[in-house]
C-alpha cells in the first residue's frame, strides 16, 4: 500500500517545485495583474497545495517579488518602516529604499526600464510592488478624505526619484549620497503623510 503524500509537500525536489511555482506565477501576474492573480489558481496549475506557496514565499507579495528574480527582497526593508511610527516615516522610507537598491543599481534600472517599455505598466512588477506594498501600507496609516491621493503621491515621489537616479542617471541625484537624498526628499514625503495645518 502506497503512503499518501503529505499535504503541501512537493512531489519533486524543493528547488524544482519552487521554480515551477515562480514560472506559473509569472504567467498569471503578466496575464491578470496582482489583484487578479489567485494563489489557489497558481498552486493548482503548478500542481502543489496552496499552503506550499505560503511556505516558500509567505504571501502573494512575497511571490510577486520572487518572480522578479531580484538579488534581495525590497519588501523586507520597506515593511518595518511602514509598520512603524508615522513620524519620521518620510526619511525612513527613502533611506530603506536606497539601502535596498543602491547596491543593485543595474538590476533596478533594468526593472524600471521593463516597466515603462513594455505593454501595460500597471501590470509590471515594480508598479505592482509600489501599489500593493507601499501605497497599501501607507493607506493604513493615513487618515482624512484625501488619504488615498496622499499615499499614491508619496509612492510616486519614491518611484520618480528612483527613475531619475537609476534610469535617467541625472546628476547630481544619480551619485548623491543616500543620506543626502533621504534628508532632502524625506520631508516632502513626510508632508504628504502628516500634512501641516494651513
Amino acid at each position: 500500500m502506497t503512503q499518501a503524500r503529505k499535504r503541501g509537500r512537493p512531489a519533486g525536489a524543493p528547488a524544482d517545485t519552487r521554480a515551477r511555482i515562480i514560472e506559473v506565477a509569472r504567467q498569471h501576474l503578466a496575464a491578470k495583474g496582482f489583484a487578479g492573480s489567485s494563489m489557489r489558481a497558481i498552486a493548482r496549475e503548478a500542481g502543489v497545495d496552496p499552503s506550499l506557496i505560503s511556505h516558500y514565499f509567505g504571501d502573494k507579495s512575497g511571490l510577486l517579488v520572487a518572480t522578479m528574480q531580484l538579488p534581495l527582497n525590497p519588501i523586507e526593508k520597506i515593511l518595518p518602516i511602514l509598520n512603524g511610527d508615522i513620524e519620521g516615516m518620510g526619511v525612513g522610507l527613502i533611506t530603506a529604499f536606497l539601502d535596498a537598491w543602491d547596491p543593485h543599481r543595474e538590476v533596478f534600472s533594468a526593472l524600471l526600464r521593463s516597466t515603462f517599455g513594455n505593454g501595460d505598466p500597471t501590470t509590471m512588477p515594480a508598479i505592482q510592488v509600489a501599489q500593493n506594498v507601499i501605497v497599501s501600507g501607507l493607506r493604513v496609516k493615513l487618515s482624512g478624505p484625501d488619504a488615498d491621493i496622499r499615499a499614491t503621491l508619496a509612492a510616486s515621489q519614491i518611484i520618480g526619484m528612483a527613475t531619475i537616479r537609476y534610469v535617467a542617471r541625472l546628476e547630481p541625484l544619480a551619485s548623491a549620497p543616500a543620506a543626502q537624498v533621504a534628508h532632502a526628499l524625506g520631508p516632502a514625503i513626510q508632508e504628504l503623510l502628516t500634512p501641516s495645518k494651513r
